[in-house]
């Protein structure tokens, strides 16, 4: 199961942090919310799966 550990602004800022996990050895998926597309996005969530999420949290919040 997903879970949300980061509620972005933006398209970019999601992307960053999809990168920063990535890197990390996480699995990471990015979920418009409330738009059409991920460049029109107001807020874009950034999930784990729920095993990853604390871990994810702890780099996150480096």
């Amino acid at each position: 199961m997903w879970t949300v550990v980061y509620i972005a602004p933006n398209a970019l800022v999601a992307e960053q942090l999809k990168d920063k996990l990535s890197k990390e050895g996480l699995l990471v998926t990015l979920r418009v919310v409330g738009s059409v597309s991920l460049e029109e996005a107001k807020a874009v969530e950034v999930l784990v799966p729920e095993t990853e999420a604390e871990e994810a949290s702890e780099i996150i919040n480096e």
